[in-house]
């Protein structure tokens, strides 16, 4: 924005005015980590606009602020942050493909692996939002301008973004398996925000197994309590239902952890799906044997 300013305004930057940053740290949907307790970094294009800048934010910011020793400095750590979660989830989603060949439940590996102190707690899924699926591209747009062609980050970029094809692959294969007969059956996908407990559909790859299971001519409804009926139209052509009708679906993918699918419970769950039909649960929202396929 400085050049702009600069040439719109006739302003010299720095002498004439400054500018400062602080990226943005939110978490939607947590109750908890709210903006006022997150510890936010800050910057300023001369060290006395830093000062200003810091003096600012600490007059809301409860736990205080880290003042980063440039705006690069500043940016780039907002990068990093979601560029590490990106890449540690990648590594799970690729650890879940590996293990559902192998026949051994994901989520009970994690678990075991959890009980050391120094595990970390990712969980496989869809990354979407935002954040994390956006904020890596930006790094490495950069590294290629000045000659550096990344391979970790956007290797990490590609798997996470192939999650949405990879869900319904296995899907499809769950139904052929019972029997069921592919082209025109019934699935229910229950979310579409691309975090539970928000209505937030920024980014959302829910959009992948939607898209991906109309190229099987699968019929698809949607289903998710929290979102917009018109946002949801107007983002993505999609018109969510009101309420599923139990026996009605070949399958139902629960892509969302929301509250209200966990107090449904196995049963309300396995009553959408037909007689002999597929549950696939993304979320571990319920126990392993109530479900037909997990991530």
């Amino acid at each position: 924005c400085v050049p702009v300013l600069e040439r719109v305004s006739g302003l010299v930057f720095n002498r004439d005015f400054y500018a400062g940053y602080s990226p943005e740290r939110i978490n939607p949907g947590d109750k908890e980590h709210r903006v006022t307790n997150i510890k936010k970094v800050t910057a300023g294009s001369t060290p006395e606009i830093a000062d200003l800048v810091d003096v600012l934010y600490n007059e809301i910011i409860t736990v205080g602020t880290h003042k980063a020793s440039s705006i690069k400095v500043a940016e780039a750590a907002k990068v990093i942050e979601n560029t590490q979660r990106d890449l540690n989830i990648a590594l799970i989603n690729e650890l879940a493909m590996i293990f559902n060949k192998m026949g051994i439940d994901t989520e009970a590996v994690l678990q075991a692996a959890g009980s050391k102190w120094n595990f970390l707690p990712f969980r496989p899924g869809l990354v979407g939002g935002h954040c994390i699926g956006v904020d890596p591209y930006y790094l490495t747009h950069k590294a290629q301008t000045i000659g550096y062609h990344p391979e970790i980050i956007l290797a990490g970029r590609r798997l996470n973004d192939g999650m949405g094809a990879y869900v319904v692959s296995q899907l499809v294969k769950a139904m052929l398996k019972k029997r069921i007969h592919v082209e025109g059956a019934r699935v229910l996908v229950m979310g579409l925000t691309f975090k539970e407990n928000c209505p937030d559909l920024r980014n959302t790859r829910v959009i992948d197994i939607v898209k991906e299971l109309g190229e099987y001519n699968i019929e698809v409804d949607v289903y998710d309590p929290w979102v917009s009926e018109a946002e949801a139209q107007h983002e993505y052509g999609i018109d969510p239902i009101e309420q599923p009708k139990p026996g009605e679906y070949d399958g139902v993918i629960l892509a969302v952890g929301h509250d209200q699918f966990k107090a449904l419970g196995a049963s309300g769950i396995r009553s959408l799906v037909k007689s002999g039909g597929v549950v696939y649960d993304l979320k571990y929202i319920l126990p392993a044997h109530e479900s037909d396929i997990r991530l």
